[in-house]
């Protein structure tokens, strides 16, 4: 029976229920529920089917949004998953870590009257269809005899070498974490993602015959000259991990960490990596004071509020409305007790033999910079000293070319982001022909999404320089 036209009024959009924040704040789990087959059904119901889907357009991979909505609403979630990763390689890690507010549910035709919940839906596909048995189909690719190497395990080297595989081209991905992943495992919080998730996508690579060999450094482990010659070609998806210096007097006092590290340090505990506690950073009975407005400065807030903070408080230099992060995530942070200050620019940390303080200004926003965004101006004679006894600094991350590319041929930017071809016949060609990279290393710090197509498209283009295509 056809659905009603007015489905999306007469069906109000329900996300899968939340753990209350005097819950969640107790430990470190993913706090959102899981549709069952009947509430999945009837969201993806609320799809107008509209014609022109912004939503497909506004995803950075394109997800077929509209018709795996509709496969969900019939019932019929195997070739849902199928569609899915027809465009997607990590849809189940997307689903619950992409800022759909800003992206696919951001441009839904129906926003105003509460968007169709894409990304719960996404989750809900994947997590439930390999729950029922679903695996990846490989039934009919044939071995090309080709080989090629991988560097980083993360968003755009998985995304590599899951289309690599489906060409039949065998995949080796080297990484020096123990897990693979990357950021996903080692930088977003488990209340964001929890590990198994990632663990469960291994479990599907190897099952395709993609191969890992972690904890090896290239470079170090294992040198770049063998990698190069034992493989047809080669893929870098090593991302960004320098962070970005503020440069703020003060930023070297003890209590001041950068967020990464922290981040690392509390799920490397977690996950039994590195019990040495010397190497914990815990924020436990402190006053802490979160410098940034991106998804990495709400991670840390959050982080902290989990490891028992006295008080969290997040200074970001432009208003909320301008804030970089998922507003989904400013909204958890602030129903778990995250203070927040817009429109404060840190100009120092203070403090002696500890810091004790970080020292703001007030800001104005003015005229639109290079990048298009309104630059924040100080506001004269409105400084402020913020007290704390820990500072996390989260200002984004930057490319580190590794000393290996110079020596290979391997240029760079002058911001340190990876030189590939745009426009040539191989897209995500490097100055060395047999090298391709993808993802933030080439791009500058992203989104997840944006990391998996970007290895998506370098594996195609990987495939035809190989004249697999």
């Amino acid at each position: 029976m056809a659905k009603h036209p007015l489905q999306f009024i007469e069906v109000r959009r329900k996300d899968p229920d939340k753990q209350p924040a005097e819950e969640r704040v107790r430990h470190f789990g993913e706090i959102y529920g899981h549709y069952d087959p009947a509430n999945a059904a009837q969201q993806a119901g609320r799809c107008l089917d509209c014609g022109n889907p912004y939503c497909e357009w506004k995803c950075p991979v394109h997800n077929y949004i509209p018709n795996w909505l509709k496969l969900i609403e019939a019932g019929k979630l195997f070739e849902a998953a199928d569609l899915s990763h027809q465009t997607n390689s990590l849809p189940e890690i997307c689903g619950r870590v992409c800022p759909q507010d800003r992206l696919c549910e951001g441009a839904c035709t129906i926003n105003d009257m509460g968007a169709v919940s894409i990304g719960s839906i996404e989750r809900y596909i994947t997590d439930e269809a390999y729950a029922q048995g679903w695996r990846p189909d490989m039934s009919e690719v044939a071995d090309t005899g080709k080989r090629v190497a991988i560097i980083g395990a993360g968003p755009a080297g998985l995304g590599a070498a899951d289309i690599l595989a489906r060409e039949g081209i065998r995949a080796i991905v080297y990484d020096a974490y123990p897990e693979i992943g990357g950021l996903l495992t080692f930088g977003i919080p488990p209340f964001k993602l929890e590990k198994e998730i990632v663990r469960r996508r291994r479990k599907l690579l190897e099952g395709m015959g993609v191969k890992f060999v972690l904890n090896t450094r290239v470079g170090v482990d294992i040198s770049f000259q063998q990698i190069i010659d034992e493989h047809d070609a080669v893929f870098l998806g090593i991302g960004t991990y320098k962070y970005v210096d503020g440069k703020l007097p003060g930023q070297d006092l003890p209590g001041v960490v950068d967020a990464l590290p922290y981040l690392v340090s509390n799920i490397n505990r977690q996950l039994k990596v590195d019990a040495d506690p010397a190497n914990f950073i815990n924020f436990a009975g402190k006053h802490v004071v979160v410098l940034g407005g991106g998804d990495t400065g709400m991670d840390c807030n959050r982080t902290a509020i989990r490891q028992g903070a006295k008080s969290v408080t997040c200074a970001y230099r432009r208003d909320e409305e301008n804030m970089p992060g998922s507003k989904r995530e400013v909204e958890n942070s602030k129903e778990e007790g995250v203070r927040f200050l817009f429109n404060r620019q840190p100009i120092e940390i203070v403090g002696d033999k500890h810091v004790t303080g970080v020292r703001v200004v007030e800001t104005k926003l003015g005229a639109p910079g290079p990048d298009g965004r309104r630059q924040p101006e100080p506001i004269e004679g409105s400084e402020e000293v913020l007290p704390a006894d820990a500072v996390a600094i989260a200002f984004g991350f930057r490319p580190d070319p590794p000393a290996w590319f110079e020596e290979h041929g391997i240029e760079s930017l002058p911001s340190g982001r990876t030189r590939v071809s745009t426009h040539g016949e191989f897209p995500f060609q490097t100055t060395n022909p047999k090298v391709f990279a993808g993802g933030d290393m080439v791009r500058g710090s992203d989104l997840v999404v944006t990391a998996v197509f970007e290895g998506r498209e370098a594996a195609k283009a990987i495939s035809k320089y190989l004249g697999v295509w």
